[in-house]
């Protein structure tokens, strides 16, 4: 079940979701030269100095290293990415989901809301697994936490979904609360598996308890702003 577009118009123009948009795909152009230059090496310095490395980030907070270049990652991480299909999907669904929610909230709250779920769902993912030295990296902390607001502010929004039968597919129009119940019991089942599976045992991948505290982060805010009034924006919705 792949999300394809939203039948949900916005009132302003994204420029803070395009934004966004455009720095990942400029880091990620910028991650292809540096491999082009030096190698999978030189790559792997890069991501490795910029992602969120764990058990570096544990020392630095056991530390005192409040401002350091370990809590830094925390923001950085999530322009990086590991593939063309990471970007792809990634910015895929921020696309179709984050023009809304800036639109709901207003670009700085937009802002705001998106660094600081990235930074909650890296937090998520370094307390599963405190001791890895593996590299989190990618957007796709943040943009759950998108799709958490999205679930509680725009549950009946019609979703444009490829679903794929072996070689076939099908175009069809389901409730977003659809598309995004299916995506987080998927990353919940897939969290739950990885548990207790180290390093060492292939322990690399993706973040899935980054995407559920994502989500479950982006999720209360959207109750809270529902809760609040919201910002002031009222949502426009085709629903059927």
């Amino acid at each position: 079940m792949i999300p394809l577009r939203d039948a949900n118009p916005t009132r302003h123009t994204p420029v803070v979701t395009l934004a966004i948009i455009a720095a990942c795909v400029l880091v990620f152009v910028f991650q292809l030269e540096r491999m082009a230059s030096g190698g999978e090496a030189a790559l792997g310095r890069f991501v490795t100095e910029w992602g969120v490395v764990p058990a570096e980030l544990v020392a630095a907070l056991r530390s005192g290293a409040i401002f350091s270049q370990e809590t830094a990652t925390l923001v950085t991480s999530q322009f990086l990415h590991g593939s063309i299909i990471h970007i792809g999907g990634n910015m895929l669904y921020l696309w179709i989901f984050g023009n809304n929610i800036e639109d709901w909230f207003g670009r700085l709250r937009f802002l705001a809301f998106y660094l600081i779920g990235g930074i909650v769902a890296a937090l998520a993912q370094v307390a599963i697994d405190p001791e890895s030295t593996i590299p989190t990296v990618g957007a796709s902390g943040a943009i759950a936490a998108t799709l958490g607001a999205y679930l509680v502010l725009f549950p009946g929004a019609r979703v444009t979904t490829a679903i794929f039968l072996v070689f076939f597919y099908q175009l069809i129009e389901v409730p977003a609360v659809v598309v995004l119940v299916f995506w987080f019991v998927l990353q919940l089942f897939s969290g739950l598996g990885s548990l207790g599976v180290s390093d060492s045992a292939g322990g690399g991948g993706l973040a899935f308890w980054a995407h559920i505290g994502g989500f479950v982060f982006g999720a209360l805010v959207g109750f809270l702003v529902r809760l609040g009034g919201g910002a002031g924006r009222q949502p426009r919705l085709r629903v059927g």
